[in-house]
């Protein structure tokens, strides 16, 4: 039995995709992981966070969903809340997904 309570491949490539991000919380058994704030180092004035929720116990398109939140520095140097586009929540989710398939693969390899 696994001990978690989510797909185990969604899991781990949940965390392997979204690890150039420190994690601020993880809970297995719910599927949640939340990311901290994170700044590329090519764009200092622009930081984005991550939730990434597992639907599912089975390895399913719709069993992962990403919300991402963006901010950037205004003049004063404080950060504000920026819109983000619907494309960079579906694009870690299917390099999710992506990574999830290899997972399960080479698991059922060895």
């Amino acid at each position: 039995a696994s001990p978690i309570g989510v797909n185990s491949f969604l899991w781990r490539a949940s965390l392997d995709t979204i690890s150039f991000m420190p994690l601020a919380s993880a809970d297995p058994f719910g599927g949640v992981l939340i990311t901290d704030w994170y700044s590329a180092p090519e764009t200092p004035g622009e930081r984005m966070k991550l939730t990434v929720y597992i639907l599912d116990r089975q390895l399913r398109a719709d069993g992962i969903r990403v919300a991402a939140f963006k901010q950037r520095r205004d003049e004063t140097g404080a950060w504000v809340d920026q819109p983000v586009e619907p494309a960079v929540a579906t694009r870690i989710e299917d390099a999710i997904l992506t990574r999830a398939r290899q997972l399960r693969v080479s698991s059922s390899a060895s």
